[in-house]
């Protein structure tokens, strides 16, 4: 498990092929030099990186798991929260789907009606073919190949201009301390802005995600308004949850 700072620059080298101990030393000031070698050793180790005088050169194998390895990952629980999801979902209204495994869980459990779906999912396009009823909206932007996620300036302008009824968010971790967290800093900014135009956010957690600690937080529980788990969310996160005056389903 990789540290916050190693993530970081992990995050960093996922857009690059070659990266400068100079431009990791501009990215960690706060940490030595030597520091900076022991987080490329460990990358290398784990065969991510190649290191070559000045810096290192990423391999194939660099990045996350691949959307379709996640997606084969805890099915029992998405399947229960994609069965809770879809019970709050409306005729007629407008439902935001953040680009994740789980999303797509309840992607495919929505029945054929009315509704105006909105998502950042590149790939859930194929999958909402299906609904002939509905009008879908496919946003713009940067695509991370990892999630196939679609962030950046261009995202926000483009759901900047729309109204969301219904908001769900995935997440990548959870912690009381830092809240939820994702990976990428242009998710975030995704994430943080459907959560504000949203008249209800919905975050989407399996239990899973309380092990999990990302760089970037993007809301506090106190921000949301619900959050749908499977069967297996702690004792001690519904007390908090209830405390933030946030729905557990």
């Amino acid at each position: 498990m990789y540290n916050i700072r190693q993530i970081r620059i992990k995050d960093y080298l996922s857009d690059k092929q070659f990266v400068s101990i100079n431009e990791l030393r501009e990215l960690c000031p706060d940490v030595t030099l030597m520091t900076l070698h022991r987080d490329l050793d460990a990358f290398m180790r784990d065969g991510l990186v190649i290191k070559i005088r000045g810096g290192a050169r990423v391999t194939a194998q660099f990045g996350d798991p691949s959307f379709q390895s996640r997606e084969l990952e805890n099915t029992g629980a998405k399947q229960i929260i994609a069965e809770k999801a879809v019970g709050l979902i409306h005729e007629g209204g407008s439902v935001f789907f953040d680009a994740g495994t789980t999303s797509l869980a309840v992607i495919r459990a929505l029945p054929d009606v009315n509704l105006t779906v909105i998502t950042n999912g590149a790939n859930f396009a194929n999958e909402l073919q299906r609904l002939s009823y509905a009008t879908v909206y496919l946003c713009c932007g940067a695509l991370n190949r990892s999630n196939m996620a679609l962030s950046g300036n261009s995202t926000l302008d483009f759901l900047g201009g729309l109204n969301i009824d219904l908001g769900f968010i995935g997440v990548s971790g959870y912690s009381e301390e830092s809240g939820f967290t994702c990976g990428k800093e242009s998710e975030m900014y995704v994430k943080r802005l459907v959560i504000q135009k949203a008249r209800k956010s919905v975050v989407l957690m399996d239990a899973s995600k309380l092990t999990r600690l990302m760089p970037y937080t993007f809301a506090r529980l106190g921000d949301v308004d619900c959050v749908i788990g499977d069967d297996a969310l702690p004792e001690s996160f519904l007390y908090d949850a209830a405390g933030s005056g946030v729905d557990v389903i």
